[in-house]
């Protein structure tokens, strides 16, 4: 059985899309942080590929199509990874030792308020959205949008539309209004696939401990990330630096609810001895010092592979 870590984040398909990286796995793939052969010598239990359009590419639902494409090229096709739908599939899958690819969508801009595009991208395998980047579009605004609105009556019906097909909700990226209208309209549990804690690091894009409160009261999922400039202030910035992200929201109850989302591919710089999935392994070590083999084991693989057991399709 597979025993290494679950990422609920990274941006591969966004450096093939604009063709910073022509392959996943070899030659080509040299610009990459998630490489097929880096996750394998990890031993890694699951990786999350983001879509994601960077802003030079159009805002379309073609460009979308594009980058579901390439996952379909170049991760998909290999024999030894399971491509992840349904719960079942997941568990299978991690019982006979496959590395698993799951398929999120980073930004609802792209689907250009079509909901029938929202559900071709569904019956395409994608099993989870966040609403936004950092900016506005037709469904709501994102964190670093200046007047901090939240969700568009389109925005709304989003989420409903989400509920329905059984779309998890990632509420990284989102407006903190926005935030609090989908806490409130969801019927099911949302994650934050890539966002730390604010009362450590006081940056727009980590949760205010309300925030982190409601995840876990709804028993959703917090993927603790390794940007750095969300982790600490300090220039050079250690796998140690975690730690306070971790034990802010370990104290307010959130043991159940921590992963990790890792953001490789999407940053110019990384944690020092955390640039790729290889530096995971380490990091489950220090972790396993720090609080005991149990809880590092949950953070690491655990919590994400229980979450998304209950709530993957059946």
């Amino acid at each position: 059985m597979r025993t290494g870590a679950l990422d609920l984040h990274c941006d591969v398909l966004s450096k093939l899309l604009t063709g910073r990286a022509t392959a996943f796995s070899g030659s080509g793939s040299e610009r990459l942080d998630v490489t097929y052969e880096k996750l394998t010598a990890a031993d890694a239990c699951l990786q999350t590929f983001a879509v994601y359009l960077p802003e030079e590419t159009p805002s379309t639902f073609s460009s979308v199509l594009e980058s579901v494409d390439l996952f379909y090229r170049h991760i998909v096709p290999r024999s030894d990874v399971a491509f992840i739908r349904t719960a079942a599939q997941l568990r299978t899958a991690v019982d006979a030792g496959r590395l698993c690819a799951l398929l999120s969508l980073e930004g609802a801009d792209g689907l250009q308020g079509d909901f029938a595009a929202l559900r071709i991208l569904y019956h395409l395998g994608v099993r989870a959205l966040g609403f936004t980047w950092n900016y506005a579009n037709w469904a709501a605004d994102g964190v670093m949008e200046p007047r901090g609105a939240g969700l568009t009556r389109q925005g709304r019906k989003l989420v409903r539309a989400c509920n329905e097909l059984g779309m998890l909700i990632d509420v990284s990226h989102l407006s903190e209004k926005g935030f609090w209208e989908v806490a409130d309209l969801t019927d099911t549990p949302v994650i934050a696939s890539h966002s730390n804690a604010k009362s450590v690091c006081d940056h727009p894009r980590n949760l205010s401990d309300e925030q982190i409160r409601a995840i876990i009261a709804m028993d959703g999922l917090i993927g603790i990330t390794f940007v750095p400039w969300f982790v600490s202030r300090n220039e050079t910035v250690k796998v140690e630096d975690l730690f306070p992200h971790i034990d802010r929201v370990l104290s307010l109850g959130g043991e159940t609810c921590l992963a990790f989302g890792s953001d490789f591919d999407g940053i110019d710089r990384h944690i020092t001895g955390l640039a790729d999935p290889e530096g995971m392994p380490e990091l489950a070590e220090k972790l396993e010092r720090r609080y005991g083999r149990g809880p590092a084991e949950s953070f690491v693989r655990g919590n994400a592979l229980r979450f998304l057991l209950k709530h993957l399709p059946k």
